[in-house]
């Protein structure tokens, strides 16, 4: 049996270890250099007080992660409106090499997600499912190699950055009865948004990236759901439409950077 001051010297050692263990976390944190780059799924369209040309946001999924983990340095170069081509020829010449870690969506705008979006709601059922298969065309021929293009220039420029590729949301629910938009344009736009990530997902393993998968986060929350973490049609400002709300990034999207990093 262990003496009193045996067991007092383990309960102390072990109390100093919980100490130094709970203080490891943020000088480790603090020693990371962080990117965001992407689209305006990055930028935080969609969430209050969107500044600049690129529209970003603090309530962006990125520049939360950054305040909560004060890493060392934070570039946040994420823009509304990027597509691949954006990315390398002007995101990532303006990144550090010395990132350690980078987060990014992208793709959605090469494969015409405002103008597939547009012609859902302006046009009939038969139109939108056109438009969203077209859509599909494109991402199984040409997004690839525009992605491929993408992540070769981004661990070209810090090869020892973990780099987390984060997927889309399915946009509806398809459950609600009463919705701005029919249950059949619906489907169409979520099974377009399904295939998306999945050749995402297919090139961000050819790449060695870590793909962080959204969609079960956002379940049950799509736009006319009773807590939906996405904005339906927008009048002011319109940009917002069918992106993340506040609790889309907070909840939707944070977590997800959350766990893979």
């Amino acid at each position: 049996m262990m003496s009193r001051a045996t067991v007092l010297a383990c309960l102390v050692s072990t109390s100093v270890l919980a100490l130094t263990v709970a203080t490891a976390s943020p000088a480790q944190a603090a020693g990371v250099d962080y990117v965001a780059l992407g689209d305006s799924y990055s930028s935080g369209v969609g969430a209050p007080g969107q500044s600049g040309t690129c529209l970003r946001s603090n309530y962006s999924y990125a520049a939360q992660w950054a305040a909560k983990n004060s890493p060392t340095t934070f570039q946040f170069l994420a823009c509304s409106g990027a597509v691949t081509d954006d990315v390398v020829k002007t995101q990532v010449p303006a990144m550090s090499s010395a990132a350690d870690l980078i987060s990014i969506t992208i793709g959605g705008n090469d494969a015409g997600f405002a103008s597939t979006v547009l012609t859902c709601l302006t046009g009939s059922d038969a139109t939108c499912t056109a438009k969203v298969n077209a859509g599909k065309t494109y991402v199984a021929t040409t997004l690839p190699g525009k992605l491929d293009s993408t992540y070769a220039a981004i661990k070209a420029k810090a090869p020892g950055a973990k780099v987390v590729v984060l997927s889309y949301p399915n946009i509806f629910d398809t459950s609600a009865v009463i919705c701005e938009m029919s249950s059949t344009k619906r489907k169409a736009l979520n099974s377009g948004a399904q295939v998306l990530d999945d050749m995402i997902k297919s090139r961000v393993a050819a790449a060695g990236f870590t793909f962080s998968d959204v969609r079960d986060n956002f379940s049950g929350h799509g736009v006319c759901a009773a807590k939906p973490y996405l904005n339906g049609l927008t009048i002011i400002p319109p940009q917002n439409s069918y992106h993340p709300n506040s609790s889309g990034y907070t909840n939707g999207y944070l977590p997800a950077l959350t766990s893979a990093a």
